[in-house]
């Protein structure tokens, strides 16, 4: 596992307050995978609700709050695949 999924793991279940429904991955581009869902944050490609998918530049400035997750998306720097309601409810959780 690399050091960026290490460390996002780890921000990420600070971030979580436990009351996600359903489960999201994010893809970070030659780094790995990360799940959210009920049981907390941890490194896995397990299918999920929705996928989402940046490099790892964009995905660590998401993480540190200097870029918008919704910016990102609507500039084509995240993609999302599956369910967008889910997306966003996520986003509120990075932001």
């Amino acid at each position: 596992m690399s050091d960026l999924i290490e460390k996002a793991v780890a921000a990420l279940s600070d971030r979580m307050d436990g009351g996600f429904d359903g489960s999201a991955k994010f893809v970070i581009s030659g780094e790995g995978a990360i799940m959210i869902d009920g049981a907390g944050v941890r490194a896995g490609d397990d299918d999920a609700d929705v996928t989402l998918t940046a490099d790892a530049d964009v995905f660590q400035s998401i993480l540190d709050g200097e870029t918008n997750p919704t910016a990102a998306f609507m500039t084509g720097k995240l993609a999302v695949d599956g369910d967008m309601g889910m997306a966003m409810q996520l986003g509120s959780v990075l932001s």
